[in-house]
């Protein structure tokens, strides 16, 4: 654990340079993208096409583990108030049009905001006050099973073709 200032400021650097954190609430843990501003984490989800955001619910709370971007490995975690934001309140409007930069390979991208509206929730996870930063975390991989999906791998690769494979490597 940190003192409360360094822990601040470190959930806010952390949380700012990386791509993806680690939410888990009552539902499953799961790596979510995000952006950090105004002093919390913002994710748009639950929309076709979005990322899910299972057991997030308004008045809620979650942990949230926020990794190296360079190293990939755990550096912080905190714990966060969940928020839902009303479509098109104000908070909503400053938080979309962040999250709107950052969303890559939208396939609506110039209405993908009425969209969010319509089909989206967009939620704010803040630092809750007092809740120390934690910095000692655990060494092993916490590796979990997989959640169940409806993505395939696909089959081995045929032997001809693997062979072809090898030979231009070699050139």
């Amino acid at each position: 654990m940190t003192e409360p200032l360094l822990g601040k400021a470190l959930v806010e650097e952390a949380t700012k340079k990386s791509g993806l954190v680690w939410v888990r609430g009552p539902g499953p843990e799961r790596a979510l993208w995000h952006v950090w501003h105004a002093g919390a984490v913002y994710l748009v989800g639950d929309g076709p096409g979005e990322q899910p955001l299972p057991g997030l619910a308004d008045g809620s709370t979650a942990e949230v583990t926020v990794r190296s971007k360079d190293k990939g490995g755990r550096l912080v975690a905190w714990t966060a108030a969940v928020t839902e934001l009303t479509p098109r309140s104000d908070d909503w409007e400053s938080a979309v049009a962040e999250l709107k930069g950052k969303r890559l390979n939208a396939p609506d991208a110039e209405r993908m905001t009425e969209r969010w509206a319509r089909e989206c929730r967009v939620l704010r996870l803040a630092p809750v006050e007092g809740a120390p930063a934690i910095t000692d975390l655990p060494q092993g991989s916490l590796a979990a099973e997989p959640l169940p999906t409806d993505a395939t791998t696909r089959g081995p690769v045929p032997d001809s073709l693997g062979r072809q494979i090898l030979r231009r490597k070699k050139r």
